[in-house]
């Protein structure tokens, strides 16, 4: 939920039952960014979150991509320290093994240990390898999915935005002839008066 400060009659819509009950039972999380920061209403109580200004609010919302990559980089090099350590671990037992005055005998102990060795790598690598594979596939989701709600993508579609002194404009209603409104294209802005 998003809206510029404005007076109490602005925000009284905020502050009703209805739109209260709304916004508790939605199962759809909402955050609440009516206002300035320092205007509440009853929607600021009854939302998942309260921001203190609409940006703020879709900051919180949308996820930072470069948090994400840093995330899936500190568990790829943490996998790595733990694959280091489990391989220095087994080359360790390993040569406890070799060194061993009961391991004297036949060499198909030491072929065994071999194939146990190599089966454990193989599996932490497979392990290792899948779980660099989903990061990455929840990367690549995460970074559609902000990409499918920029503001650029929608103008890219043939759309426009209107303002006028500032504002957007939603409805035609909000527009007088004679007023000067600005045009946001995709590639570009265009002036424009209302006849």
């Amino acid at each position: 939920m998003q809206g510029d400060g404005g007076s109490i009659e602005d925000l009284w819509p905020f502050n009703e039952e209805a739109t209260a009950n709304a916004i508790f039972n939605s199962k759809i999380p909402i955050i609440s960014a009516v206002g300035h920061e320092t205007d509440f209403t009853i929607s600021d109580f009854v939302a998942d979150l309260r921001a203190p200004t609409p940006s703020a609010a879709a900051e919180l919302a949308i996820p930072n991509v470069e948090d994400i990559k840093y995330k899936i980089s500190t568990y790829k090099r943490r996998m790595n320290i733990s694959l280091e350590k489990k391989l220095e671990y087994m080359k360790i037992q390993y040569k406890k093994v070799i060194a061993s005055k009961v391991f004297t005998a036949p060499m198909q102990r030491v072929n065994d240990e071999y194939l146990k060795v190599d089966k454990l790598i193989q599996n932490l690598t497979n392990l290792t390898n899948t779980k660099i594979k989903d990061n990455k596939i929840k990367l690549v989701e995460t970074v559609s999915k902000l990409d499918a709600l920029s503001p650029l993508k929608t103008l890219s579609r043939g759309y426009s935005i209107v303002e006028t002194k500032g504002k957007i404009i939603k409805k035609s209603k909000d527009l007088n002839t004679g007023d000067e409104i600005i045009l946001k294209f995709y590639d570009g802005t265009k002036s424009a008066k209302i006849l």
